[in-house]
């Protein structure tokens, strides 16, 4: 379905042909927003106004609305979930927080079912479609049905959330020079003694100034983004699997092991053996 029945090239061309227009399907009981190309950092105002009244409607209407992905993106933009909480991609957690301050983006839900009693269902990242749907087919079908579409299809969920599969995502480079300055820097230096300190230099700005100007740049306190770059290197190397684990932690700047690991669980959902355990044979197939 799409807001008219011709057919229309979508992101990297591929061409999409809707079976029907929107205005066909009044009556419906479940309606999926799958993922969409969007980029992280901005809103996709004003280009979905038909798809946005339509879902508004057969909401309205007794529908059950889900989302997929990115899909909540569009949710967020139509305004049905203000006030609510929301599973998305973890990477759009900035634009959330950013245009849609009334939803209550959850970045380690992969399947979000708080608000299904009032006909909104919301799902993580592109593969979470695979919760939702088994999700659906036990509501609609009944339990043994969906356990059969799991096995048939080899499909599993996501027990251990998001967060072992977030990546962090880096603040735009334009704008702020003094900060562009220190971001530049805290990409090679990261696990220096006293970063924060080093990228105030960096910038030429008090170190009060630099902390306001750092975080109207880019969301984050300095320490917190220095925290995202060690623990995105620290993934690097449990993934390749070639230090002891007992020595990541110094590499990407921490002499205290505890804090480290206590950071890394905190970040990634998982405790760095376990990281290994889920990855490491991943990374050993390259």
């Amino acid at each position: 379905m799409a807001a008219t029945a011709e057919p229309f090239r979508c992101f990297g061309n591929v061409l999409v042909e809707p079976h029907a227009p929107l205005t066909d399907a009044e009556d419906v009981d479940v309606a999926i927003v799958c993922d969409m190309y969007t980029p992280i950092h901005v809103a996709p105002t004003g280009r979905y106004q038909a798809e946005i009244d339509w879902l508004r409607r057969i909401h309205a209407r007794g529908a059950t609305i889900a989302s997929v992905c990115t899909g909540s993106v569009l949710l967020a933009e139509s305004g049905l979930l203000d006030g609510r909480t929301c599973a998305g991609h973890g990477a759009y957690i900035d634009l959330f927080r950013s245009t849609y301050p009334l939803v209550d983006f959850r970045i380690n839900a992969v399947l979000d079912l708080s608000s299904e009693g009032d006909g909104l269902i919301t799902a993580g990242g592109v593969t979470s479609w695979q919760d939702l749907a088994l999700h659906l087919i036990a509501r609609l079908c009944g339990p043994e049905h969906a356990v059969r579409s799991a096995k048939v299809y080899l499909l599993a969920t996501h027990e251990d959330g998001q967060l072992p599969f977030a990546a962090m995502t880096h603040p735009s480079r334009s704008g702020d020079a003094a900060i562009r300055r220190a971001l530049t820097w805290a990409d090679e230096h990261f696990a220096s003694a006293n970063p924060v300190t080093a990228m105030a230099e960096q910038s030429g700005l008090t170190r009060r100034t630099f902390a306001r100007r750092f975080r109207a740049a880019t969301g984050k306190r300095p320490i917190d983004y220095v925290h995202g770059l060690r623990i995105e290197r620290a993934r690097e190397l449990i993934e390749a699997g070639e230090i002891a684990l007992e020595e990541v932690g110094d590499q990407v700047g921490y002499a205290d092991a505890a804090f480290f690991r206590r950071l890394f669980r905190r970040t990634t959902g998982l405790t760095p053996a376990a990281y290994r355990r889920k990855y490491a044979p991943i990374a050993a197939t390259a």
